[in-house]
């Protein structure tokens, strides 16, 4: 086992206070071995005072983020490095794929190349450049996406060991309120950085919304004919599920002294039947001119009334009772009567609703007005504030605003709508917030990177991608997703997105080195 390695990994363990790490660390390192360009007639061994300094590289393409911990360049020495490669995609290690280092200086170069890592996310290199000056080290990544190339521009190569090692120290990260928090430890949990960046940043409205169905999204079963209701099955109540065209209840008029639909059943076969054979014998007159054409149409008229009376009880009440079907996939909302009530033409007995599609309704004070002509994003905030949506990203949009308020309610109403993708339930309550204007360019942060102490607030602000400065803010409005910050931070900084909540518990653990663990 590299011994180097085994203390990164090792120091780790012992401050891995989060669970989901694995018990032991230990693993086999393959060798990776590198070609010069020009061969060394010899090796010079190290000489003068021990040090155990490291350089810190970090380095980002639109893929990768590359944090490496090497001992410094030495002409004629070797130099070991540690890799660690980050998928900016979700902030996990490459596992897999072929890395080939690079180090040129004065435009002659040492080539590495590592096929495998030594741990995910971890390659290891050595390599000895042959001569002092400036340059840089690149890292060219392999795998099933492609070529990905990562470049640390301005590295040095020194004459003197001693030189090297006193200006790696002078360019450590330093904060007296350092924390650490290895890549094997965020690699493991929910975690990202991002750069601090300015965008315009409106008025934001915070209201209270009321959670509503959409219309079309609902529909009231009524009984169409007087009787008793029959429940197609027992189990029929609210929140059960339904298929379109599934039976629901029946009206069974049978027995009723009046408003009984057998009775009147027969009644319209009856008149069918008289007013079918009146129009046909009329009509065999009309042709032979021995009717008039008003007495003609007359007959036709009654025929057809008759005809579409009796074709509706048909339809429906043909054994005296009529039935319901949903008339959609959803949901049994509400159950208006009890299974064998009597009820009257008319009267509701079910409501069945899909809620594929909701309102989101909020009331403003009319102060609010104009600036509801200018709403650029609106988010919102569950009842268990534990997720913030945006109304875009659940194909949402606005529907209307109020153009008046009356003495009853002095408010203005605001109404979006949405897809009910994320399961919120119809009559609850949530949170906006409704972004108006586009407003001053301002720095923001995501709200997660904000953690919260005795009323102030602060952000862990990167130094290298396992030490992080933890820094006090001033924080402005927020938009649920994002907050201004007023001071504290600068454009560029990169900072904890995600995550920052473990961050701070690492704080809590007990004050670290910002070096230990690192390969030396």
């Amino acid at each position: 086992m590299n011994d180097k390695i085994f203390r990164k990994l090792r120091n780790f363990c012992f401050r891995a206070f989060l669970a989901g790490v694995a018990a032991s660390l230990s693993f086999g390192v393959a060798g990776c071995h590198g070609k010069h360009e020009h061969e060394h007639e010899g090796e010079e061994s190290h000489q003068g005072h021990s040090h155990n300094e490291t350089l810190q590289l970090t380095a980002y393409n639109s893929e990768f983020e590359l944090f490496a911990e090497a001992q410094p360049f030495v002409a004629g020495q070797e130099s070991e490095i540690l890799a660690h490669f980050t998928k900016l995609s979700d902030f996990k290690p490459l596992e897999k794929g072929k890395v080939s280092m690079k180090l040129t200086i004065g435009g002659k170069s040492v080539s590495v190349v590592c096929d495998k890592p030594a741990h995910p996310g971890i390659y290891e290199f050595k390599v000895r450049p042959e001569k002092r000056g400036e340059g840089n080290l690149s890292f060219e990544i392999e795998g099933a996406g492609g070529k990905s190339v990562v470049t640390v521009p301005g590295i040095t190569v020194y004459d003197d060991e001693h030189e090297a090692h006193h200006e790696a120290a002078e360019a450590a990260a330093k904060s007296s309120n350092g924390i650490v928090f290895p890549k094997e430890q965020s690699w493991n949990v929910e975690f990202s950085t991002e750069k601090v960046a300015s965008e315009p940043f409106g008025e934001v409205i915070r209201t209270m919304a009321r959670v509503e169905p959409s219309q079309g999204d609902e529909r009231v079963l009524v009984a169409k004919s007087a009787g008793t209701v029959r429940f197609a099955a027992a189990d029929l109540t609210a929140g059960k599920a339904v298929g379109s065209g599934q039976a629901l209840f029946t009206i069974d008029s049978e027995g009723l002294a009046d408003n009984n639909m057998s009775v009147r059943y027969q009644e319209a076969k009856s008149a069918y039947e008289t007013a079918k054979s009146e129009y046909e014998r009329k009509e065999e007159l009309a042709r032979e001119k021995l009717v008039t054409e008003s007495d003609f149409r007359k007959a036709k008229n009654e025929y057809e009334t008759a005809a579409a009376n009796y074709g509706n009880l048909k339809r429906n009440f043909a054994s005296g009772r009529h039935s319901e079907g949903s008339p959609m996939s959803g949901f049994i909302k509400k159950v208006y009567v009890r299974n064998g009530e009597y009820v009257e033409a008319g009267s509701p007995v079910m409501e069945v609703a899909q809620n594929r599609r909701l309102y989101i309704t909020a009331e403003l004070q009319p102060s609010k007005y104009h600036a509801l002509r200018d709403i650029v994003s609106t988010n919102f905030k569950t009842a268990s504030g534990s997720e913030v949506y945006s109304v875009a990203d659940l194909n949402g949009s606005l529907v209307s605003y109020g153009r008046s308020v009356d003495e009853d309610n002095p408010l203005v109403p605001v109404v979006f709508q949405i897809d009910n993708t994320v399961d919120l339930l119809p009559g609850s309550f949530v949170e906006m917030y409704i972004t108006a204007g586009r407003g001053e360019r301002s720095l923001t942060v995501p709200n997660s990177s904000l953690v919260e102490e005795m009323g102030n607030y602060f952000v862990f602000v990167q130094l290298t991608p396992e030490f992080f400065e933890k820094r006090e803010v001033k924080p402005g409005k927020s938009n649920g997703l994002r907050t201004e910050i007023l001071s504290g931070l600068k454009e560029n900084e990169r900072i904890v997105g995600k995550g920052a909540v473990l961050v701070k518990l690492a704080q809590a653990s007990g004050k670290l080195d910002a070096h230990a663990g690192h390969v030396h």
